[in-house]
């Protein structure tokens, strides 16, 4: 078969040019274009472990500063309450001073008011007498023929009353 006695005169010249071909791309890529592929691997690996320690260390900052701004909310929630309880005992104390003047005022009220209803019922009481004499005094006279002075009508009515 011709082809095959083909390949047989050929063989060896593929080979060689073969070995030339792969020999050339070692020494164009392996030794030339792989070390500058290399370096930038390299560099692009070193940015990223860069990077990724420069966020890690934004992180743990990022974490400082939360728990800082927790400690200082915690410190203002805790002075804001001091200040809200201290208004609120203030504004109780004064409640009471206001409540202890009004029950005073209403105290000195009420002694008056019951003073000046003492007095108007003593008044009534007089007058009910003066009234009562009067009206005994007439009824008597109408229903019998004595005569009864007004100090005995008087007394009469006196003793009326304090029985009732």
């Amino acid at each position: 078969m011709p082809q095959i006695d083909q390949i047989m005169s050929t063989y060896g010249s593929q080979f060689f040019w073969l070995v030339i071909t792969f020999g050339l791309i070692y020494f164009v890529i392996g030794r030339s274009m792989l070390p500058k592929i290399q370096g930038t691997v390299d560099l692009r690996k070193g940015k990223i472990a860069g990077d990724l320690a420069a966020a890690r260390a934004a992180h743990a900052r990022a974490d400082e500063i939360e728990e800082e701004y927790r400690q200082a909310h915690a410190r203002a929630r805790d002075a804001a309450l001091a200040v809200t309880a201290e208004a609120k005992a203030k504004g109780a104390r004064e409640a009471e001073v206001r409540v202890r003047d009004a029950d005073v005022g209403i105290a000195s009220h009420l002694a008056e008011a019951e003073g000046a209803i003492a007095a108007q019922q003593a008044a009534a009481l007089t007058e009910i007498e003066a009234v009562a004499v009067e009206a005994a005094q007439d009824i008597v006279a109408r229903l019998t023929p004595a005569k009864i002075t007004k100090p005995q009508v008087n007394r009469a009515v006196k003793g009326a009353l304090a029985d009732a």
